[in-house]
C-alpha cells in the first residue's frame, strides 16, 4: 500500500474540525430547522472530507445533508466544496424506474390514449413483402420480365416503349390491397402464441368455471367460431349474454353453466282454449223424476 493511499484514507484534521463551517453551509442550503445533529465524517481524498448531518424533514427520513470541505496543500484555511442531500443506509427511496412499456397492464388504456408499438415488435411481422422488383439472384426474374413485356404489348396499342404513358403493372402492394391484405404488419407466430396463452389463462380449461361446467364450449350453440386464423382450431367468441365470458375469446375446452345443451327446459303445457257456445239454449230437467214440470194453467174451482 502506497503512502498516498494511506494519506487519502486518513481524514485531514483541520477539515474534520470544520464542523461549524459545514453546518452553516447546510443550514444556508436547507430550510430552517431541518439540519439535525452531526452523524459522521467521511474522508473522500487527500485533504477532502464530507460531513454528514441528519435531515429532520419528515419527507426525507433517513436522509443526510452531506457537506464536503477541502484544504489546499500547506494551507490552514478550510474551504467549502458542495452541499447536497443524500440518502442514508436506512432511508426511504423511490422504487427503481421502469419504462412505461413495461408498466402498462391490460385495461390501463382509456379513451384518447395511444399505444405505439416498436418497429421490431416480436408479436408482429410484415403482412406482405413490398419489393417491387424480383431479387437479383432469382432464377425466373428475367423470364418474368420478358413475359410481362409480351403481355403488355398484347393488351395495349403497340409496344410499351411506343406509348405516351407506359402501362402500370400491378405491384405487390397493389395486389395486396386488392385482396384485402393492406395491413403493413400482422401477428407473428410468437404473437399468436402469447395471445393464445393469455386467453387460455383467462378462459381455458384450467379455470374453476370450466372445471365445474357440464360441457365444453366446443359443443355449445352460443360459440361463434373464429375465421381467417389458425386460432380458430382452439378458440371462439362467446355470445351468451348470461355467461361470464360473454363477448370474450374463449378456448374450445372452456365451459360454463350457460351451455346451450346442458339443461334444456321443457315447454310449459298450454291449457286448451275455453269454448263458449252462446248461439242456442239447452233445456235442463228441474223435477226429481227427470220429467219436465207441467206448465198448463190450473182449472177453475180447483184449490
Amino acid at each position: 500500500m502506497s503512502a498516498a493511499t494511506t494519506r487519502s484514507r486518513t481524514p485531514d484534521r483541520l477539515c474534520v474540525e470544520a464542523v461549524d463551517l459545514a453546518r452553516a453551509a447546510a443550514e444556508e442550503t436547507a430550510a430552517p430547522g431541518v439540519v439535525g445533529e452531526h452523524v459522521g465524517v467521511v474522508a473522500d481524498g487527500d485533504r477532502v472530507v464530507t460531513h454528514l448531518f441528519a435531515c429532520e424533514d419528515m419527507g426525507y427520513r433517513g436522509w443526510r445533508w452531506a457537506v464536503t470541505v477541502a484544504r489546499a496543500s500547506r494551507a490552514k484555511v478550510v474551504t467549502l466544496d458542495e452541499t447536497v442531500l443524500l440518502p442514508g443506509p436506512d432511508s426511504l427511496l423511490a422504487p427503481e424506474w421502469v419504462p412505461w412499456s413495461e408498466r402498462l397492464r391490460p385495461g390501463d388504456m382509456g379513451p384518447g390514449d395511444l399505444l405505439p408499438t416498436d418497429a421490431d415488435d416480436l408479436r408482429l411481422e410484415p403482412g406482405f413483402a413490398a419489393d417491387e422488383e424480383p431479387p437479383p439472384d432469382s432464377a425466373v426474374s428475367e423470364d418474368l420480365a420478358e413475359l410481362a413485356e409480351a403481355e403488355d404489348a398484347d393488351l395495349s396499342d403497340g409496344a410499351p416503349a411506343a406509348l405516351p404513358v407506359a402501362p402500370r403493372r400491378g405491384s405487390v402492394a397493389d395486389v395486396a390491397e386488392e385482396l384485402g391484405l393492406g395491413r403493413a404488419r400482422v401477428l407473428s407466430r410468437y404473437g399468436l402464441h402469447v395471445a393464445a396463452d393469455r386467453w387460455e389463462e383467462s378462459y381455458g380449461p384450467g379455470t374453476p368455471m370450466a372445471q365445474a361446467a357440464p360441457a365444453s364450449c366446443q359443443s355449445c350453440g352460443f360459440l361463434v367460431p373464429l375465421t381467417g386464423s389458425s386460432l380458430r382450431q382452439a378458440f371462439g367468441v362467446c355470445a351468451n349474454e348470461y355467461s361470464p365470458a360473454d363477448g370474450h375469446v374463449v378456448a374450445l375446452t372452456f365451459g360454463c353453466g350457460g351451455h346451450s345443451e346442458a339443461a334444456v327446459m321443457p315447454r310449459t303445457p298450454q291449457a286448451p282454449p275455453l269454448v263458449l257456445d252462446e248461439t242456442r239454449t239447452d233445456t235442463l230437467p228441474l223435477g226429481a223424476s227427470g220429467e219436465r214440470p207441467d206448465t198448463r194453467p190450473e182449472a177453475d174451482g180447483e184449490g
